[in-house]
């Protein structure tokens, strides 16, 4: 026969099992998860196409490219809860349609489009280097709005086959 403490602590172990189970089941936390380990990848990967960071010292480009990945995970933080607003459920990622796909990535893109102008015209936050293609008029790298258009996608499929 197990002593009293034994058996507490075995409902305690299987209370903190599910409420892990639950922060592991809610959208948002996955939605964080796949969106912060495929925009950390794109943003080292973008680096020469930003004047500086090439050659910028190490700590400096890795400290640079961690907030702005936290800012890509933001913004599809943004982008997830919009469409689930617009769709009424917060489980729409479990079987997204293409209109919430399109969503998703569209609200992705306009915000990144209105950073990015406000990061190199407004607030000189950073600089493209002579290799980034620019959309005219706006100026917006290329390369940013590439991330938008094929990351969202990846997320939806990570977190998909994470819940389902």
């Amino acid at each position: 026969m197990a002593p009293q403490g034994g058996k507490m602590l075995i409902r305690e172990q299987k209370s903190n099992r599910k409420a892990q189970s639950r922060v592991l089941d809610l959208p948002e936390f996955n939605v964080v998860i796949f969106a912060y380990m495929l925009n950390f990848i794109w943003e080292f990967w973008q680096v020469p196409f930003f004047g500086d960071m090439a050659t910028a010292a190490h700590w400096e480009a890795i400290k640079f490219c961690t907030r702005a990945t936290a800012g890509d995970v933001g913004i599809m933080l943004v982008a997830f809860w919009i469409v689930s607003i617009a769709v009424k459920s917060r489980t729409w990622v479990r079987n997204p349609g293409p209109r919430n796909v399109v969503g998703f990535v569209s609200v992705g893109v306009v915000i990144t489009i209105l950073f990015e102008w406000l990061a190199t015209n407004v607030l000189d936050r950073w600089v493209y280097a002579e290799s980034m293609p620019t959309l005219p008029i706006l100026g917006t790298g290329l390369i940013p709005l590439v991330q938008w258009v094929l990351i969202p996608p990846l997320v939806l499929w990570f977190v998909r086959r994470q819940l389902t």
